[in-house]
């Protein structure tokens, strides 16, 4: 949904209520948890050290709990305190263009793993009212071999609405946009836990 002014909480809530209910607009879902991105679709991995120890892992978990690897001044989540479980329905909003694009996502699955290295983070995927079609998963990732922690962020998608694929090349440069901006997000998160050791 494209519109030239941001979309009320009213227009948002409603949005989400209608998408609940509606199926995934692709059909590998659940794909970006091994990395196979299905034929057809652009495929996007990024990462980044955020530094070491548990109390980086820590707190960069804590930002993804709380959406804060949304890139804040041009990307917002609704509502903002959205549970990360499996079957969460968010809107997702991109201020760009000038113009405010309202999408919707229901969060895949949540990874929760403790082994010989420590896994939290989640994917959400697209439903009906979003410009894009496909999976995006936000990682933490803590290597207790070398102490090392990242954020993983890997992505499949194509253009689904008409404007996005007369505009591909715009919209991939704003895929790019994203990537950038969560992982410098997620460093920024850790900054001051970095300061503190």
């Amino acid at each position: 949904m494209f519109s030239f002014s941001k979309p009320s909480a009213e227009t948002i809530a409603a949005l989400i209520e209608r998408q609940a209910a509606c199926d995934f607009t692709y059909r590998s879902i659940g794909a970006t948890l091994d990395g196979c991105a299905p034929p057809g679709y652009d495929r996007d991995h990024n990462r980044v050290c955020l530094g070491s120890g548990e109390a980086v892992f820590a707190a960069a978990c804590e930002a993804v709990r709380g959406w804060r690897m949304f890139p804040p001044g041009w990307t917002e989540i609704y509502p903002s305190g959205a549970q990360i479980a499996a079957g969460t329905v968010v809107g997702m909003m991109a201020h760009c263009y000038g113009g405010w694009w309202l999408n919707a996502c229901r969060i895949v699955y949540v990874i929760d793993e403790d082994g010989p290295g420590r896994r939290f983070g989640f994917a959400y995927g697209t439903l009906p009212e979003h410009v894009e079609c496909g999976e995006e998963r936000f990682c933490i990732e803590w290597q207790r071999a070398d102490d090392s922690v990242w954020y993983d962020l890997r992505a499949f998608s194509r253009p689904r609405h008409p404007l996005v694929r007369m505009a591909y090349p715009l919209a991939r440069r704003l895929q790019r946009r994203f990537a950038r901006d969560s992982l410098a997000a997620m460093m920024t998160e850790c900054q001051a836990v970095l300061k503190e050791h």
